[in-house]
């Protein structure tokens, strides 16, 4: 399915609110605000959840053990908050010493008394009026020093005073006329505020930017196709580089002793491949980047010359695994293309060590065990007039919803979407600033014989082996989180289910319905000794739009209600 583009004219609820700071719901002066520092990002306190997904690496884990397989059945809403807003609530909440930060569509932040839900402050953007939102959502919050980072969907980034909300600096990063905006969460490494754009459905040319912390200014920026003059320029024919995609729509992670930031790429534009022959470099990758200076340390690509809208973003997780009584420090990827991959990092670049299929794949026919490229099977790649179908879909055997990683169990728990494919047909187009720029129509199948579309699968990356799944009727949509308490939650079905399983084992242990679907990251938290979850339940955007395609393969019609409310829970006292 092409994403449908929405418009501010549709932002009714927001732009009825559209102030720049809210009036605190009580007053908390300077609020002891515990700066957030350098040292305190690499080594987080595990009753904080300072970053997208707490730590650098990735895994979505939190060492806080009150909550266990055991008592789990107890957790109890203790707090909610209606945000006023639909579409789609993707970001986690984020905590520092008691505070929480959550954002939401149409670049609202919330800032409240964690353990009881009293509202601090609330900022809300004011948007264009004619703005073009393609994916109207935000995927949260960056914490630094006394400040509170934001990217935008007209394409800035926003410094705020923790305390009070109020605006410290804001700087445009692109011009959103042309295509570009922001939903990721950025991330601060090395004294910097880093981002990635969206847009690649609209003709952009991909990039990360590194501000400075304290100022706002530029300090680097690397696009993410190259120029001629550039390596990897010869892999564009042409001038199709200059419009080429390759999107950065998810939060990089990072490693502090190489000082490398690795960031996912999306899909290259138009969608298919025989529009500009070559590998296009370095879309569907990723790339690790220096955090100083931004220059590229290594990259691998997933699959070349793309035809699927198969978007890489998301970042590989930081593990080091063993392999063949070897350690290896490895970058771990669920791909959209339906493939997990295990590749090696190191200061010279990035190796490649291993990638099997998670779900269904009809579309490679080989991988290079040397090189990690992918070989192709004509009858699964559409092209220009050229029919095709194949699986998994476009959205992928997983989107952008994270995976997670137990060092106590040493599994990775990944959302996956199962039995559904794609049939697609390419179609001339040309580039127009800020309009679509896919050249394809494409509908949604679901495999014969599918009893399920959505799983939770538990890998034991040293073995490279499936230790267990849980299946769904529903897509999988739902980030994951993992405790030391032995449990896994994840929300993601359009059933409205927040769910907890058993870490080890996979039997789910507690779910509770929620007002709307779940495609909000979990987080984990303490606050005077007492542990916390919490998560966003809104309904929408991608998870939306699917869930119609798919209606109307079937012939049915699925409710799924929309409207954002965040909810924290712990055991019943």
């Amino acid at each position: 399915m092409i994403p449908t583009p929405h418009r501010t004219a549709a932002l009714a609820v927001a732009a009825a609110c559209a102030l720049t700071v809210a009036p605190a719901a009580q007053d908390d002066g300077d609020g002891g605000y515990t700066p957030v520092t350098n040292e305190r990002l690499r080594n987080p306190e595990p009753g904080n959840w300072l970053m997208y997904r707490r730590t650098y690496d990735g895994w979505g884990y939190s060492p806080l053990d009150q909550i266990t397989t055991a008592n789990v059945g107890r957790l109890k809403p203790v707090w909610t908050f209606s945000t006023g807003v639909r579409e789609g609530h993707e970001a986690p909440p984020v905590v520092n010493d008691g505070r929480m930060f959550v954002t939401t569509p149409q670049n609202q932040v919330f800032a409240f008394d964690a353990a009881t839900g009293d509202l601090l402050w609330r900022y809300a953007r004011e948007l264009p009026p004619a703005l073009q939102q393609l994916h109207p959502t935000n995927r949260g919050v960056a914490l630094y020093g006394d400040k509170v980072y934001i990217g935008t969907v007209d394409t800035h980034v926003v410094a705020l005073d923790a305390a009070t909300g109020d605006v410290v600096w804001e700087q445009a990063v692109e011009d959103p006329a042309v295509g570009y905006y922001i939903t990721m969460a950025p991330l601060v490494a090395d004294g910097k505020v880093m981002v990635g754009t969206s847009g690649g459905e609209l003709g952009i040319r991909g990039f990360v930017a590194a501000l400075d912390a304290e100022t706002g200014q530029e300090v680097w920026k690397t696009h993410t196709i190259p120029s001629p003059d550039e390596p990897g320029g010869d892999t564009w024919p042409g001038e199709t580089w200059r419009n080429g995609g390759a999107s950065v729509w998810a939060t990089a992670t990072y490693d502090p002793e190489l000082n490398q930031t690795y960031w996912g790429t999306g899909n290259p534009g138009p969608w298919m491949g025989d529009a500009r022959p070559g590998d296009n470099l370095y879309t569907n990758s990723v790339l690790a980047l220096d955090a100083s200076t931004g220059a590229i340390a290594g990259y691998h690509q997933y699959h070349w010359n793309g035809s699927w809208d198969w978007d890489e973003i998301d970042p590989p997780l930081l593990i080091d695994i063993e392999r063949d009584g070897r350690a290896i420090p490895a970058l771990v990827h669920p791909g959209r293309n339906g493939y997990l991959w295990i590749l090696e990092r190191g200061p010279s670049g990035i190796g490649f060590i291993d990638a099997e299929p998670y779900v269904y794949q009809n579309a490679f026919t080989a991988i290079d065990p040397r090189t990690g490229r992918p070989s192709y099977d004509p009858e699964h790649t559409p092209g220009t007039g050229k029919p095709a179908s194949f699986c998994p879909s476009l959205t992928g055997g997983k989107n952008w919803p994270p995976a997670a990683f137990n060092p106590g169990t040493r599994l990775l728990y990944i959302p996956a979407i199962e039995n559904v494919c794609t049939s697609m047909e390419g179609r001339p187009v040309e580039y127009t600033p800020g309009r679509m720029f896919t050249g394809a129509r494409s509908t949604y199948e679901i495999r014969d014989g599918a009893d399920h579309l959505g799983e939770l699968q538990a890998w034991n990356l040293d073995s490279g082996e499936l230790v267990w799944r849980r299946e769904f009727a529903s897509p999988n949509w739902g980030p994951v989180l993992t405790t030391a308490g032995g449990l896994v939650f994840m929300g993601g079905t359009n059933d409205r289910h927040f769910r907890a399983f058993d870490a080890a084992s996979g039997d789910e242990l507690w779910s509770i319905r929620t007002n709307s679907g779940v495609i909000g990251i979990p987080s984990s938290f303490a606050v005077d000794g007492r542990q916390y979850i919490a998560v966003q339940s809104g309904w929408g955007v991608d998870a939306q739009r699917m869930q119609g395609g798919l209606d109307r393969f079937r012939g049915e019609r699925t409710h799924v209600p929309q409207g954002g409310v965040i909810w924290v829970f712990a055991i019943e006292e």
